[in-house]
């Protein structure tokens, strides 16, 4: 059984407190995930001053400031990731994190985490898809939401194939149900013959198990100690016993999609004889007498004579004397 890798997206659900990020890592521990993700960046070196907030974050947060402004009261730099990196450790559960700038991408770096996420505002940045094209032996997760094809061909041109995951996104926040479009998993799979995995946005529970049956290798998703916080991305997230039940859903679908054959299983072999059908005697039969439609039918139990041999004894004489309902060996 292969096992899928799922990633508890913290984000920016800490509101720049690390005891929030702590409880965060608890919640994701809990629950089952592998890793949980922050996201690091200087605010500064991430957007203007007079970039606007997308619409959701204005209904989920302050309406007045600028994103820049919403982005300092949510940023943990470089030294508080550093503490919650010592803090994982002691919990025992992957860490990683996404970086926006050029310095933050060099802490990424140094850290020598087991994955590099790149996010999907990053997806044409030319310079940034670069940088990564250089670092050898190293595992990154491409997210594709607000691309089309040609865009995420282009970028996987540019930092290869080469331990490559590329995830099926979308950029809306919640994303509804019907733009999830899991088929594109199938698409990618396809297409680049390449690991893929789903970066999920939405409420559903399910979804993310339906991308593992569907070939997904990994599931990010967004999780919050609670919706009702203030902040960008709180609403667009699954509380603590969402997040565990959602993993729990994802460890039975691995469990279940089994083997890619068909053969009869330990569980159902006691059953086979049960559920099975026989030849057996419709009516008294005497020795000598020919078998014929009339006097032979099939009834369970699967213990006699196969139903599959039927009109193969059709016609022939009979060798022994039979009673209404006994087993026909011939």
């Amino acid at each position: 059984m292969t096992k899928t890798i799922i990633i508890a997206e913290a984000g920016v659900n800490h509101n720049g407190s690390i005891n929030i990020a702590k409880k965060l890592v608890n919640v994701a521990k809990e629950a089952g995930a592998d890793f949980v993700k922050f996201q690091l960046f200087i605010p500064e070196k991430l957007v203007t001053n007079y970039a606007k907030k997308a619409k959701y974050q204005k209904i989920s947060n302050d309406k007045k400031n600028t994103q820049l402004e919403m982005l300092k009261n949510l940023n943990l730099d470089n030294k508080a990731q550093t503490k919650i990196l010592d803090y994982f450790k002691k919990k025992k559960i992957g860490y990683l994190c996404t970086a926006f700038d050029d310095k933050s991408f060099e802490f990424i770096l140094k850290k020598k985490l087991k994955f590099i996420k790149i996010p999907s505002g990053e997806i044409d940045n030319f310079v940034y898809l670069k940088k990564l094209k250089k670092i050898n032996n190293k595992n990154i997760i491409l997210s594709s939401g607000a691309s089309n094809f040609l865009e995420v061909k282009r970028a996987i041109n540019i930092i290869g194939k080469k331990n490559l995951i590329l995830l099926q996104c979308n950029s809306a926040y919640p994303t509804p149900l019907q733009d999830l479009n899991l088929k594109t998993l199938l698409f990618f799979k396809k297409k680049f013959k390449i690991r893929v995995g789903l970066s999920d946005h939405s409420l559903s529970l399910i979804a993310p198990s339906n991308a593992v049956a569907m070939g997904a290798s990994l599931i990010e998703k967004h999780f919050t100690l609670s919706r009702k916080m203030k902040g960008p991305d709180h609403k667009s997230s699954l509380e603590p016993k969402e997040l565990k039940q959602m993993i729990e859903y994802i460890r039975e679908t691995e469990i279940s999609l089994g083997l890619k054959k068909k053969f009869i299983t330990k569980s159902e072999k006691k059953n086979r004889i049960v559920i099975r059908k026989s030849i057996v005697a419709a009516s008294k039969i005497k020795k000598g007498s020919k078998f014929t439609k009339n006097n032979i039918t099939v009834k369970r139990p699967g213990s006699g004579l196969s139903p599959m041999k039927f009109f193969q004894i059709l016609g022939k004489k009979s060798k022994r004397n039979y009673k209404i309902d006994d087993l026909i060996f011939e």
